[in-house]
């Protein structure tokens, strides 16, 4: 047995059955050592932002950390940008790179980096197993810390002699760590705040508080005390749909959110952060809570946030007839043009029954939330890391997760071109995704950052760095190109009736939705 071979069984006795690869000549002793270990499943990515964002994608709805092969600094390097938004999101994930041999390093071959500096940043455990020896007990480690509360993204760097030199066995991974309870005196603290002032808290949640039972604890707890419950701007993961309480974000845009939280004395955190903006702007602020509005932490992400809600809504005597009824959104069939509001309604009318969406559908889906609130039960996935290019890959990876769930797959059209590799990955393992590109022909968004930076109206050349056309992108080649069926759409019955289609069928389908002026 070699390093590679003791590490795949390493890998697979504790849990790590599922590899997004993109490998290279360092990393074909562990590729090789794939057809001699049962119960691996491997997963091909044409780039490796594909590859890491998958992963992103399956942590969060498996909940165990799926491994990634990459080849050398500049393959990790092409991954960074999702593993940056997978490590905002808490995802566990098992990096396996590739190395040159040990001996080879020292002449500064053309492929040489440093490849511990490139992970660290992103990476809260990294190794480099420094004998074959070692590899197999590098890899539990790594497992470990991908499984810890909260889970991290671990990178073992693996050079080729210790991959192909002889090896003893396999290691042992720990059991994976389980969340802290909860603080009795923290949640104490929070029910004597709404108690208090309950009209005048906001119960700011994220993470695992935002499961269905997290937030129908949180939906009694507001009726019992008055207080708000709003979900950061963007969350890992949350449960939407009938059925289960609707909650608001805290808008993206700081003339809008700050309105929202100017009269709230006291923010109670569940696993959130304090409310702060994306970006800087002139004469704008960073924090957007009000001044003098005092933070309380009852939960962080290491801690079990459900069990905390439980015994705060023990605390205050609230129960499941304390939660107040909701006023839904109306759905209803969507005609005409195709504009943000029409296609909401069609996305919303069209999600099925325990759906996921992943969603980067970026200005033009800022309106989504109200809408699919009445849609059917599913979960919503944001981009945490604000690094685009994030959800194709990720529905990848969610359905790789859960291949009984039908994933949507809302899509930027400029986002999409970074990782539109993805599609060719849906194809091959016929995954069940739909990815909506909403075709604005732009970068809305910096056309919409350009004016609230206070730069000046852009010019000629300004202009050239904001728009998508002049070649228009085609999105139905493209899909068509990678193996997925595609079509466009630029009505609003176009667009419901092409949805209404994907119901009945599986497999990965494109739906290239031209919007308003662009049709």
């Amino acid at each position: 047995m070699n390093g590679a071979e003791s590490l795949v069984r390493t890998l697979v006795a504790g849990g790590v059955d599922v590899c997004f690869a993109n490998p290279g000549t360092s990393e074909m002793h562990f590729v090789a050592a794939l057809d001699r270990v049962e119960g691996m499943r491997c997963v091909l990515g044409l780039f490796e932002g594909v590859v890491t964002g998958a992963a992103d994608g399956y942590f969060r709805m498996k909940g165990t950390p799926a491994s990634t092969l990459l080849h050398l600094g500049p393959g990790l390097a092409n991954g960074l940008a999702n593993l940056h938004n997978a490590k905002k999101a808490n995802s566990g994930i098992v990096n396996i790179v590739g190395q040159h041999a040990t001996y080879h390093i020292g002449y500064n071959a053309p492929l040489t980096s440093d490849i511990e500096g490139l992970a660290r940043p992103m990476s809260a455990w990294v190794r480099t197993s420094p004998d074959a020896k070692s590899v197999s007990a590098d890899g539990a480690a790594a497992i470990a810390a991908a499984r810890s509360a909260p889970p991290q993204i671990a990178t073992l760097i693996l050079p080729a002699d210790t991959a192909w030199n002889e090896a003893d066995g396999i290691a042992e991974a720990p059991a994976e760590s389980q969340r802290a309870n909860y603080s009795a005196q923290a949640v104490d603290h929070a029910a004597k705040v709404l108690r208090n002032g309950g009209a005048e808290t906001l119960l700011l949640m994220t993470g695992s508080a935002l499961t269905e039972k997290g937030l129908a604890l949180a939906a009694q707890i507001a009726g019992k005390t008055g207080c708000k419950v709003m979900g950061q701007t963007y969350n890992p993961r949350m449960a939407r749909g009938r059925g289960r309480f609707s909650i608001d974000r805290i808008p993206y845009v700081i003339e809008q959110a700050l309105p929202i939280l100017k009269n709230f004395k006291n923010i109670v955190l569940v696993e959130a952060n304090d409310p702060v903006a994306f970006f800087a702007y002139p004469n704008k602020p960073s924090l957007l809570k009000p001044e003098g509005c005092e933070v309380h932490r009852m939960t962080s992400g290491a801690e079990n946030s459900v069990a905390a809600l439980e015994a705060l809504a023990g605390a205050l005597g609230a129960r499941p007839a304390d939660a107040r009824p909701q006023k839904l959104v109306e759905i209803a069939k969507p005609t005409g043009a195709l504009t943000h509001a029409s296609i909401a309604q069609a996305i919303a009318m069209a999600i099925p029954e325990n759906a996921i969406v992943v969603d980067e559908s970026v200005t033009t889906g800022r309106g989504f939330f109200p809408p699919t609130a009445a849609a059917a039960p599913h979960d919503w996935l944001q981009n945490m890391g604000g690094s685009i290019g994030f959800s194709t890959p990720v529905a990848t990876g969610a359905a790789v997760a859960c291949p009984d769930r039908k994933v949507i797959n809302l899509q930027a059209d400029g986002s999409a071109m970074y990782t539109v590799q993805a599609l060719w990955t849906q194809a091959r393992e016929n995954l069940d995704v739909t990815t909506i590109v909403l075709s604005n022909r732009s970068y809305a968004i910096l056309d919409v950052e350009m004016s609230r930076v206070q730069a000046k109206r852009p010019g000629r050349k300004a202009a050239a760095l904001l728009g998508l056309a002049d070649p228009d992108l085609d999105f139905v080649h493209l899909a068509k190109g990678l193996g997925v069926d595609a079509v466009r759409v630029t009505t609003a019955e176009e667009c419901a009736a092409a949805l209404e289609r994907r119901a009945v069928r599986s497999g990965p389908f494109l739906i290239d939705a031209v919007l308003g002026a662009a049709a």
